[in-house]
């Protein structure tokens, strides 16, 4: 059974946001804006149907999927982009991939203790963001 991602998590630190955001060709002002944010996912997972909402004072972003599923992802409120996006279980691990016009785009999240772990990764770039339960 993989891990169980339900919970509400806070962000505690995030690094090379910046570099992943120039990757996807986001404007200057709104990656200042973006890296000052410390956004909160709301998680519920029910069985293979698994819902992430970030959560943030600038945006938001709701993300509902069925594990293994491809589905066209909306990413407007991120870049303004629409990609195919399959997400599925590595061991205990969520890896999405992203295909469309970034190459190597998406993420991997993974719990170790009360920490969820998020990889974000975009032509080339990585940034890393770790959130505690609350």
């Amino acid at each position: 059974m993989p891990a169980d991602y339900t919970g509400y998590w806070k962000m505690i630190s995030s690094d090379n946001f910046e570099e992943y955001l120039k990757a996807l060709d986001i404007n200057v002002a709104i990656r200042k804006i973006a890296v000052l944010l410390k956004p909160d996912k709301d998680i519920t997972q029910n069985g293979d149907h698994i819902s992430i909402k970030t959560v943030s004072t600038f945006k938001n972003y709701d993300m509902d999927f069925v594990i293994g599923e491809e589905f066209e992802e909306d990413l407007g409120p991120v870049d303004g982009r629409k990609c195919m996006t399959t997400i599925s279980w590595d061991g205990d691990k969520l890896v999405c991939v992203q295909k469309g016009e970034i190459e190597g785009r998406g993420w991997t999240h993974w719990i170790e203790g009360d920490e969820l772990h998020l990889e974000l990764r975009a032509a080339g770039a990585v940034a890393k963001q770790v959130f505690k339960k609350s």
